[in-house]
């Protein structure tokens, strides 16, 4: 299924690289970018990345007593204990590999591509640069974390190239948050760490299940570390 986008093309005159920005359960990509625009009082643009802000397909949700809403995948519950659906999961992910695929053919190397997201978002993204495709420029999850016996930890420990390095990851998440606490960003960082990833989580003090401008502020200045315009070296964090 080809997804709908809202696309915010590069400010200047080369496009080298590419954001995908997967918004949380309910949300579509356009509130999505209005959400970050409101934040930082102005769009996240940069002279040569483009950012995608995919909209998640209309389909029944268990959470919400099977309701329509726009979620990236079902989800027995909101629980870290919770298993994995994986057919839902196989589903978003043909549109996912679309998505990237488009990119690569665009002449984006896999390398100048992040993925990242808000809640269900960053759980996506999390599969799609640890299962789908490992060799993406770096993956950002705020206010996200994996399931308990998530796809992406028996992907990562079956790796056929366990030398490779694997992108590199940043997260955020809200100190207050009552629908995904803290402690579920924090298992599932370390849980990561201990198949080979390198990353970061930053605590949002008195934060609830939110995005906030600091964060967003610090997720361009990662992002612009790890896609440097072309030409320029990419600092070694």
């Amino acid at each position: 299924m080809k997804l709908a986008t809202k696309v915010l093309k590069p400010t200047g005159k080369d496009h080298t690289a590419t954001v995908i920005f997967f918004h949380g359960s309910g949300d579509t990509g356009p509130n999505c970018n209005e959400w970050v625009r409101f934040l930082l009082g102005n769009d996240m643009t940069f002279p040569h990345i483009k950012v995608v802000y995919p909209t998640a397909p209309l389909q029944p949700y268990t959470p919400m007593d099977g309701q329509l809403s726009n979620v990236w995948f079902d989800r027995k519950a909101i629980s870290i204990e919770a298993k994995d659906k994986r057919k839902s999961l196989a589903e978003i992910y043909e549109s996912v590999h679309e998505l990237l695929n488009e990119e690569i053919q665009s002449g984006i190397p896999p390398e100048r591509i992040i993925v990242g997201g808000f809640s269900m978002g960053g759980a996506l993204a999390l599969h799609a640069a640890y299962h789908l495709n490992t060799d993406l420029g770096g993956v950002f999850a705020c206010s996200a974390f994996l399931n308990r016996d998530s796809i992406v930890y028996e992907s990562l420990r079956n790796r056929t190239k366990p030398g490779t390095p694997l992108p590199e990851l940043i997260m955020w998440h809200g100190g207050r948050d009552t629908l995904v606490p803290i402690e579920w960003g924090q298992e599932t960082l370390e849980e990561l760490r201990k198949l080979g990833i390198t990353g970061e989580l930053f605590p949002l003090k008195g934060t609830l299940h939110e995005l906030k401008k600091r964060e967003l502020l610090d997720l361009q200045e990662w992002i612009l570390k790890k896609l440097p315009p072309t030409g320029t070296p990419s600092p070694k964090l």
